[in-house]
């Protein structure tokens, strides 16, 4: 009982984190599932959108214009490696390990060369904090938080439904297709990339107003927990969620799935040093479940067949 107890008491804060992740796991979606591209940049560029947030808001910016040019550093991350990989023609996964090097001295650049830079919801107006996780009312981050990603899910819908966002969706689908058919592939694999890490950073920017500080090493094992979200939501909700919108909630409520898992974990005694190792075995897992469903249903079907 006291297990269940303390995993209910732990469910509001697992699920703004969920949520906050979430958003950065829609960006590693645009890439592994729309793009097609693997890209390790979200790792770098998850900590630029927090030092450029929390910097921003503590020189007296407002949050909401910090947030967005958070975005937009995120984009200019996602721009760099797009361009090595269109344009130097490195290969995409070099391409993100390259700009993530770089990025960790850029983001001690923005910090001050420091590593780790607070800021308190006493002294700053932030958009969400974990104080307020359990308070009732408008500033409690899982009412911003839920409204943030709704806004947010509806405007890729939008986006994507557009003449560019159908374009990127075919180049990810079938490049040389998307060619033949006189798309500018390499335009659209930058301006996806720049997409994917711009919401990373904003995932980013929320995360640091949500901890209390920006972390130079914040971002690291970024790209796991982005596949886990998106693995977890695949492989739970795909046939339930089929229409685009939906598919992004999916990896929505797999972020959110994954944090109680494990806070959950946690709860059962698991080192919390040891959680980079559990992050990698749930992928494993969730990886390698549609695999397991395709071997059990063939016996099915070829027994059908005779």
């Amino acid at each position: 009982m006291n297990f269940f107890a303390s995993l209910l008491n732990s469910l509001p804060s697992a699920s703004a984190q969920g949520m906050i992740w979430g958003i950065m796991a829609i960006g590693v979606y645009l890439t592994y599932r729309i793009l097609d591209v693997a890209d390790l940049t979200v790792d770098g560029s998850l900590a630029t959108g927090a030092a450029v947030c929390v910097m921003l808001i503590k020189g007296g910016m407002d949050t909401g214009l910090a947030m967005v040019c958070a975005f937009m550093a995120g984009m200019l991350a996602g721009a760099v490696t797009g361009l090595f990989h269109t344009r130097c023609r490195i290969p995409a996964i070099l391409s993100g390990i390259l700009t993530q090097l770089m990025l960790y001295s850029i983001n001690l650049r923005i910090m001050s060369n420091k590593a780790n830079t607070p800021i308190s919801v006493d002294k700053y107006p932030l958009l969400v904090s974990s104080r307020y996780v359990r308070v009732v009312g408008w500033n409690n981050p899982l009412i911003v938080l839920a409204l943030f990603v709704a806004l947010l899910i509806v405007a890729l819908y939008w986006f994507f439904g557009t003449e560019r966002g159908c374009s990127i969706r075919a180049t990810g689908a079938n490049r040389h297709m998307a060619q033949a058919q006189g798309i500018n592939t390499d335009v659209n694999v930058v301006l996806g990339l720049m997409l994917s890490n711009g919401l990373v950073a904003l995932s980013g920017a929320l995360l640091g107003q949500y901890s209390g500080s920006a972390d130079v090493n914040m971002g690291r094992g970024a790209i796991v927990i982005g596949l886990a979200a998106v693995i977890i939501g695949e492989v739970l909700l795909d046939k339930l969620f089929r229409a685009f919108a939906l598919k992004l909630l999916a990896v929505i409520i797999g972020a959110i799935l994954y944090y109680l898992v494990l806070q959950a974990v946690l709860l059962l005694g698991l080192n919390s040093n040891d959680l980079k190792l559990m992050t990698a075995l749930v992928v494993a897992i969730f990886l390698t479940v549609p695999n397991l469903k395709g071997h059990l249903l063939k016996p099915r079907a070829k027994g059908k067949e005779a």
